[in-house]
C-alpha cells in the first residue's frame, strides 16, 4: 500500500494525538473503566475479555463471521472487529503508534512490518510460537513466513496470500500458434506480438503499469538480487535488460498505455487485452463477470528466464506491543491459523490460505486455476523487506513513466533511480 507520511514525522508530533483513540483497546491506564459491552479491551461486567481487532478493505466485512465461530469455542473472549479502509489504515496506526492506545490484533499488509516492526509497535512472538502447533513455521510457505520476520524477531504470522500468475485466453493463444500458456519470455514475446498482430485495436498483453512489484518481479527472473545488503543494484546489467524487456512490449506496441478499459472487459468478447499478470482476486472477478469465457481462459505460472519467481503479498496478523491480553490475542492468532478457519475464510472472503496443509484440501486442488496459483506459490518471494522499500518502489514506478514515454534511455534512467534509492536506504 502507499504511505502517505513517514513514521519518524509522524511520532514527532505525537503530542497531539495522544488522546485520539481513547476508545480503542489495549490502553493499560483506561483498562479498570472499560467494559465489554463498550468494546474496549478489558473484563466487563461479564468477565469477558474483548480483543479489539482491526482488519482492512473488504476483508474486514467477513471477519465478524470468523470471530463469531471463535467466540464460539472461546467463550471468555469477545471480539470487537473495527474496519478501517486500506487509504487511511496506514495512518491511522501511526497515529496507534504513537498514542500508545490501538487494537490488540492488527491486520499487517506485507511490506507495513519492517516499519512498524522498527517502530517497537509488534509484539516480538518469538518465544510464544512453540505453545501453539498452528502457528509452527513448518505450517507456513517459506516466502510467507519471511514476511513475519523483522530484525531476528517473529512480529507476525501469515494469514492470507496472494501471488501473481498470467491469466490468458486460451482459444486466441490456440489461434495464435499457441496450445499452452509461454512458458519462457522469448514465448511470451513472441505470443505477444503474434495477438497484437490480429489487427487495429488489439493487443498481447496488458502490463499494470502502476504495479510497484512489476519491474522488481522480472528482475529478479532475470538473475538480479535488487539489493545488496543495502545497496541498491538497480543500474547493473541483470536489473536493466530486464527493464528493457519490459518496455519493449509498450516500445512495440504490444501492451497498451492510458487504453482506459477495465481488465475484464478487455479481457473477454475480442479478446482486446488477452493476457495479463495479476492476483487471485481476478479468477472470480471473471467468473462473474464474463461467463460466457468458460472454458476459454486459463491461468499458467510466469514465463521464465533464469527463473519464474512471482511477487508474494498478502497480509499478517500482529499483535500490538501495547496490548494487556496477550495470550487472547495468541488464541486468536492460532486459530485463524487453523486449516479449517482458513478454508472457511477462503469461502467468505476469497482470500488464499496462507497454511499448506490448507491447499491439500479438494476446494483447492480441484480448481485448476487456484491449483496453479498454489503453484506458483513454491517459486514466490515478498518485496526487500526494508523499512524505507515504499519510497523506493514509488521512485521505481517515476522511472519507468519516463522510460515507458520515451522520455528517458533505460540505462541512464536507471543510474538515476540507483542514486535515489542509494539515498534513501542509507538514511
Amino acid at each position: 500500500m502507499t504511505f502517505k507520511k513517514s513514521l519518524t514525522a509522524t511520532l514527532a508530533g505525537s503530542v497531539l494525538l495522544m488522546g485520539i483513540l481513547s476508545a480503542c483497546g489495549g490502553n493499560k491506564a483506561d483498562n479498570n473503566n472499560s467494559t465489554a459491552d463498550q468494546g474496549n479491551t478489558g473484563k466487563g461486567s461479564k468477565g469477558k475479555v474483548t480483543l479489539n481487532v482491526w482488519g482492512m478493505g473488504e476483508e474486514a466485512k467477513s471477519l465478524p463471521k470468523i470471530a463469531e465461530q471463535f467466540e464460539a469455542e472461546n467463550p471468555d473472549i469477545k471480539i470487537n472487529v473495527q474496519p478501517l479502509p486500506w487509504d487511511t489504515a496506514h495512518d491511522k496506526l501511526l497515529t496507534a503508534v504513537a498514542s500508545k492506545k490501538g487494537p490488540d490484533v492488527v491486520q499487517m499488509g506485507t511490506t507495513w512490518i519492517p516499519e512498524f516492526a522498527n517502530a517497537g509497535a509488534l509484539m516480538d512472538l518469538s518465544s510464544d510460537i512453540a505453545n501453539y502447533p498452528e502457528l509452527a513455521d513448518s505450517n507456513f510457505y517459506d516466502g510467507s513466513l519471511n514476511t513475519t520476520k523483522y530484525d531476528g524477531k517473529t512480529v507476525g504470522v501469515p494469514w492470507y496470500i496472494d501471488t501473481r500468475v498470467l491469466y490468458y485466453r486460451t482459444d486466441l493463444l490456440k489461434e495464435a500458434g499457441y496450445d499452452q500458456a509461454p512458458k519462457t519470455w522469448d514465448e511470451l514475446k513472441d505470443a505477444a506480438d503474434k495477438l497484437k498482430a490480429r489487427g487495429t485495436g488489439k493487443y498481447g498483453i496488458s502490463l499494470d503499469v502502476k504495479e510497484q512489484t512489476l519491474m522488481f518481479m522480472f528482475a529478479r527472473q532475470n538473475g538480479s538480487k535488487l539489493i545488496d545488503g543495502n545497496k541498491p543494484l538497480f543500474n547493473e546489467p541483470k536489473f536493466v535488460e530486464a527493464v528493457d524487456y519490459l518496455n519493449s512490449f509498450f516500445k512495440d506496441g504490444d501492451a497498451p498505455l492510458d487504453l482506459g478499459i477495465d481488465i475484464v472487459a478487455g479481457f473477454k468478447g475480442d479478446g482486446i487485452l488477452p493476457m495479463f499478470i495479476s492476483g487471485p482476486w481476478m479468477i472470480k472477478l471473471i467468473n462473474d463477470q464474463a461467463p460466457e469465457l468458460k472454458g476459454k481462459w486459463a491461468t499458467a505460472v510466469l514465463p521464465a528466464k533464469e527463473n519464474n519467481i512471482s511477487a508474494l503479498g498478502g497480509s499478517n496478523l500482529s499483535v500490538f506491543q501495547y496490548t494487556d491480553h496477550k495470550e487472547e490475542a495468541m488464541k486468536f492468532l492460532a486459530y485463524m491459523s487453523k486449516p479449517e478457519t482458513q478454508l472457511k475464510w477462503l469461502e467468505l472472503a476469497n482470500a488464499l490460505p496462507s497454511t499448506k496443509k490448507a491447499w491439500e484440501d479438494p476446494a483447492l486442488t480441484s480448481d485448476p486455476n487456484l491449483k496453479v496459483i498454489g503453484e506458483q506459490m513454491k517459486s514466490s518471494e515478498p518485496m526487500p523487506l526494508l523499512k524505507p522499500w515504499e519510497q523506493v518502489a514509488q521512485e521505481a514506478l517515476n522511472s519507468f513513466e519516463k522510460i515507458y514515454r520515451g522520455q528517458s534511455k533505460t540505462q541512464d534512467e536507471m543510474n538515476s533511480f540507483n542514486k535515489k534509492a542509494t539515498d534513501i536506504l542509507s538514511k
